[in-house]
């Protein structure tokens, strides 16, 4: 056996023999990019106070990742299918190093964001290449395994993220959070030369650009606009580039119908399998990047809670992300895709309704079942939902596939992030006003009610000034602290609203469980164009043709 894997996987005659070895490094290259999405959640109060940075500034340093993370998916997706999807891997790794790097050595708030900007363009050339490469490796029998271990790793990276982010805080300064990066993927870069095989699609057209620029337009103008209104306000910037969004969407959907080799087939958006699984997955991350925005900031701010002890009191999400992907991978053949994804966006949606009860007397436990809940709900639906995504598309187009899927997942995390993120600010304003809005001078006031880390530093120096003193420095803490529980709550109450409607959707828009004779997760309803030449050699007829069958309905729309 070759030291490097060489031979590409449209050559082989029967299943790759390292691919669980393969799926290790596409796992590990996922990790690192999800988790540059969380670290920064509990590094934002150091960098904060080390760069000074306002509520805008720590803004676009969060999401001055999510902007071209989310916009170029799709894009070089295409490219990974056209050239090489490992290439496509590696590439995206080394960039998204090169960031980390440029991200340590900074300590301007502009160089920064353009850091984050540049790890974000790396994320994008991986995300998608990493399940392109995953369904073009395994054989069909097995892919609903591997899909599930994929989801569970995404899952993972959401509270491990902010566990190695504390870990490295204790000791070091908030550039370490994006140093950590570079050795995990100088390995993975490795690990993907010796032991994931090559793989790009056979008979590929020319690349639709022109639709894939209407798609970087679209959805970067949306991402933009909604970070940039619900925070600071619907003023032009914001306004233009939700018109942008809408007009760019209609060209690109007009676009799309009419080229013969489209970016990406809108018709698949006919197919409910698909646009039920899309739905789902958006709605999943919305609601779990919404509630671990805020979550965060409650063990931070009002529990008192360090970086490093914040992370391990999100362990248990990732506990939970596991045992319900280890539950999906025994249910989903019996029950089918609608059931399994179904019930967790009913647990899922639970979840952030429990947070309705939080107010300034809580503690950790009252954050311990929702954040599980959340995590089940995560390892119990995205695995077959993201399967179903991938069986939607032919292997010449599996990095389109993974691309579509991975934007669903940001578009929700930004979505979730920003609309629930400015109710929670609007929300804490509010209460904060009516609370203490005639006991302290406007200048402090407008202070404290830009954040919950703004206003107990108001406290810090009203406890310093001779006319105010400990006992109405300890009193404003109180109204912070209530400020926030209140915005919580109130915030919680609405994202559950939204997510229980979310679920209504996917409830009425996935079709009803087919008989079906799978192994693996048994989720995986789509429109598979293609034969898998790398089935094991004892699979049996009877399920081919099944697979066929399923293949045709859900061509013409079957349920």
């Amino acid at each position: 056996m070759p030291f490097l894997a060489s031979t590409p996987v449209e050559k082989m005659t029967g299943p790759y023999t390292r691919r669980w070895w393969a799926l290790l490094v596409l796992c590990l290259s996922l990790l690192i990019v999800v988790m540059a999405n969380t670290s920064l959640i509990v590094a934002a109060p150091d960098m904060t106070r080390d760069l000074n940075l306002g509520s805008s500034d720590l803004q676009w340093v969060i999401d001055g990742y999510t902007v071209p993370y989310a916009a170029l998916m799709l894009v070089l997706g295409a490219i990974g299918d056209k050239y090489s999807r490992r290439g496509a891997l590696v590439t995206g790794l080394l960039i998204f190093a090169g960031g980390s790097v440029m991200g340590s050595l900074v300590d301007e708030t502009a160089l920064v964001i353009t850091a984050r900007a540049v790890m974000g363009v790396g994320a994008a050339v991986v995300m998608p290449a990493t399940l392109s490469l995953l369904v073009a490796t395994f054989p069909r029998a097995e892919r609903g395994k591997a899909i599930t271990a994929w989801s569970a790793t995404s899952g993972l990276a959401i509270a491990v993220g902010p566990l190695i982010a504390g870990w490295l805080l204790e000791d070091h300064a908030w550039g370490s959070t994006f140093l950590i990066n570079v050795p995990i993927a100088v390995v993975a870069v490795v690990g993907a030369l010796i032991l994931v095989p090559p793989s790009k699609a056979n008979g590929m057209g020319r690349i639709d650009y022109i639709g894939g620029l209407l798609s970087i337009v679209s959805i970067g103008s949306l991402v933009y606009a909604t970070i940039e209104g619900p925070h600071f306000g619907w003023g032009a910037g914001p306004v233009t580039a939700a018109v942008v969004a809408g007009v760019g969407l209609l060209a690109f959907v007009a676009w799309e119908l009419r080229h013969p080799s489209p970016m990406l087939d809108v018709r698949k958006f006919t197919l409910r399998p698909f646009t039920g699984s899309m739905i789902a997955v958006l709605f999943f991350f919305f609601g779990t990047f919404g509630a671990i925005y805020y979550s965060t900031q409650f063990l931070q701010f009002v529990l008192g809670y360090d970086a490093l002890e914040t992370g391990v009191r999100l362990l248990p999400l990732a506990g939970a992300v596991f045992l319900g992907a280890a539950v999906t991978g025994k249910l989903t053949p019996k029950l089918g895709v609608k059931a399994m994804v179904v019930a967790g966006m009913v647990i899922g949606t639970a979840g952030v309704f429990l947070l309705t009860q939080v107010d300034k007397g809580s503690t950790y436990t009252d954050f311990l079942a929702p954040m599980m809940m959340l995590g089940f709900a995560i390892g119990l639906s995205v695995s077959p939902a993201t399967d179903t995504v991938m069986g939607s598309f032919p292997e010449s187009e599996l990095g389109v596939g993974g691309g579509a899927n991975d934007t669903s997942m940001e578009l929700g995390g930004s979505l979730g992030i920003a609309l629930l993120g400015s109710l929670l600010g609007t929300a804490y304003r509010d209460e904060l006003t009516d609370l203490v809005g005639g006991q302290l001078p406007a200048s402090a006031l407008d202070t404290a009610k830009d954040s919950v880390g703004a206003g107990l530093a108001v406290a810090e120096e009203v406890a310093k000034n001779p006319a105010g003193g400990a006992q109405q420095a300890q009193a404003l803490v109180d109204a912070v602290h209530e400020a926030f529980a209140h915005s919580v709550a109130q915030t919680s109450l609405v994202g559950g609203i939204i997510m229980a409607a979310g679920t209504l959707i996917v409830l009425a828009v996935l079709p009803g469980r087919r008989s079906r004779s799978g192994s693996g997760s048994g989720s995986g309803t789509g429109s598979r164009k293609e034969t898998d030449k790398r089935a094991p050699e004892n699979a049996p007829q009877a399920q081919e043709a099944q697979e066929a069958q399923e293949a045709q309905e859900a061509r013409t729309g079957v349920a």
